[in-house]
Order: C-alpha cells, then sequence, then structure tokens
C-alpha cells in the first residue's frame, strides 16, 4: 500500500474505472474519492438511470461485467425482453434484470427526497465499497451534443442509439448554470494531497464536471496537485469516441491536445510511452505506458502515478 495520501479523481466512463480499480489496490480505499460525471444520466422506464455512477460503483465492488466494462457480471435481459416482447417497447438502451435493482433502489429513494449523494453513498455501502463515490452535482445536468446532421441529441440518443455515429458540432451541458458542488465534493478536493483526471473522455465525461460553476476555480487554487492522465494512444482513444470527437472539433486527436484543454487547472499529466515525449510550461509529465488490458496494468499504473506523486511531495 502507498503512503497515507488522500486522492481525489475526476472520472467517468470505463477507461476512468479502469485506473480506479487499480488505484483500490494500491491506495487505502477511504483514502480515495471519485467525483463522477453525470452528465450521461437520463430517466428511462420511468427510472433514474446513472451509467458512470453506476460503473464506477460496480467496478470497486469486482461486480462489473468484465467483458463490457459496464453493466453487471453473470446478467440475464429477461424483463427488458419481455417489454419489447409482450408490449413492443423499444428496447435499445439495454438494462440487465439484475442492474435494474439498482436503478429501482436509485429512483424510489430520490423520491423520498433524498440528494443523488446520499443515494450513492447508500448503495455504495450496501456494496462494501469504502471508497467515496461521489457524483459531480446533485442536480440534472444532462450532456447534449449538436450534431451536423441530426441536430440536438441527448447523449444516451447520441452514444447508445445512434453509437456516437452523428457529426459533433457542439457539446452542452443544460442547466449548468443552476448546479452547484456537493459538500461531499467540496470537501474531497478541498482535503486531497493529490488530484487525479482520469484518462477518460475530455469532452464527454470530465467537461460536464467541469462545467458545474466554481468547479474549475476550485481547481486552480486548491493547494494539491491536478494532474490528468491521457486517454490519446498514438493518436486515438483505446476505447469510444474521443479521437473522432477531437476531429469533428478541429482538434488534432493528441496528448498535447488534451493538457492543452486543461491549460489553467493542470499541475502533472502522464503521457503514453507511445506518444512523442512532451514539455509543457509548469507542468510535470510522466512518461508511461498508459495502456489498461488486465488487473495487472491497472495496478502498476497506478502504483507508477502514486510513486510519482509521492516523490512529488516529499
Amino acid at each position: 500500500m502507498a503512503l497515507e495520501l488522500n486522492i481525489t479523481v475526476l472520472i467517468g466512463g470505463v477507461g476512468g474505472a479502469k485506473l480506479a480499480r487499480g488505484l483500490a489496490e494500491v491506495v487505502p480505499p477511504p483514502r480515495l474519492s471519485f467525483i463522477v460525471n453525470t452528465g450521461d444520466d437520463f430517466w428511462r422506464y420511468g427510472l433514474k438511470i446513472c451509467p458512470d455512477l453506476d460503473t464506477v460503483m460496480y467496478t470497486l465492488a469486482d461486480i462489473v461485467n468484465p467483458e463490457t466494462g459496464w453493466g453487471l457480471a453473470a446478467d440475464s435481459s429477461a424483463a427488458l425482453d419481455s417489454m419489447a416482447r409482450l408490449y413492443g417497447v423499444d428496447n435499445w438502451f439495454r438494462l440487465g434484470d439484475k442492474d435494474l435493482a439498482t436503478h429501482l433502489l436509485r429512483t424510489q429513494r430520490l423520491r423520498e427526497g433524498e440528494s443523488l449523494s446520499q443515494v450513492t453513498a447508500h448503495l455504495s455501502r450496501q456494496l462494501g465499497i469504502s471508497a467515496r463515490i461521489l457524483p459531480m452535482t446533485d442536480a440534472e445536468v444532462p450532456t447534449i451534443l449538436n450534431t451536423i446532421n441530426e441536430g440536438k441529441l441527448p447523449f444516451q440518443d447520441y452514444f447508445v442509439r445512434r453509437r456516437c455515429a452523428p457529426i459533433v458540432q457542439s457539446i452542452m451541458h443544460k442547466n449548468a448554470e443552476r448546479a452547484a458542488i456537493p459538500e461531499r465534493a467540496r470537501a474531497a478536493l478541498l482535503n486531497a494531497d493529490a488530484l487525479l483526471i482520469a484518462p477518460s473522455n475530455p469532452w464527454l465525461s470530465i467537461a460536464p464536471i467541469l462545467s458545474v460553476p466554481g468547479m474549475r476555480a476550485l481547481l486552480s487554487r486548491v493547494r494539491a496537485p491536478v494532474i490528468a492522465v491521457t486517454p490519446i494512444i498514438g493518436g486515438e482513444a483505446v476505447k469510444g469516441p474521443t479521437a473522432k470527437i477531437m476531429r469533428e472539433l478541429g482538434l488534432r486527436p493528441s496528448a498535447a491536445a488534451v493538457a492543452e484543454y486543461y491549460q489553467g487547472i493542470l499541475d502533472g499529466f502522464v503521457n503514453d510511452s507511445r506518444n512523442p515525449p512532451m514539455e509543457l510550461p509548469g507542468v510535470q509529465v510522466l512518461q508511461s505506458d498508459t495502456l489498461m488490458r488486465t488487473l495487472e496494468d491497472k495496478i502498476r499504473l497506478a502504483q507508477e502515478i502514486v510513486h510519482w506523486i509521492e516523490g512529488w511531495l516529499s
């Protein structure tokens, strides 16, 4: 285990959850906090669905589907199959039978007046997770993609139903101006010894977090170093539409472009060893193998980052 560092991670999606799994093996989980993107959240079948919160939660509980990186292992789809067969429901957004339990409980507790932060803490405790999993905000801030060929699309329509095919022109975070940083998330930021930005999609997973009023300003003045891990390896993303979106927004897919996006809040950057070496004014750079295919890869990368931070802070 690492020295007693408190580490807070901005995170979303499968790529970020991989690093979360590695960190949980290296840092005592009670010293870990994950501030999770909720821009992907939406209502479906009358239920509140929080894909990134659930992916991080299932990953840390070691019950995630190992083949997809999301959903529950060994799940079935009898409920949705019956909805389609008996009632003609278009079930393009798949939910497993066991996974439905999470959404049913979350929706019930929200309707009873609990905040999303409170519900997430309860679900995490029930799964035996001692790390803190914290929504970026308790308000609803849905990500909307303005596409050239299909107009404005809610995130899940773009990502799941259209499989990221439409050409993205711009991205907005609806109602972000009404959101606020929850107190538990604010405390995790202020009390951290180091802040990490996971190798999640900067525009779909991290940008919603940064859109919460006061978040960028807080990150720019916290005492802890802010360190991002590249989601781009050799000009492409390991998974997902990061590189595609960058091209459509007029950016060259590169680790340097990602670092530039985080300009103003960044103190350190973890670059992949397959990428060109980087020199960033005022930013320390660690060259490492950031590809995480196995649990051993996840632990190795987490160890390298944490040891680097320890040397930085000592």
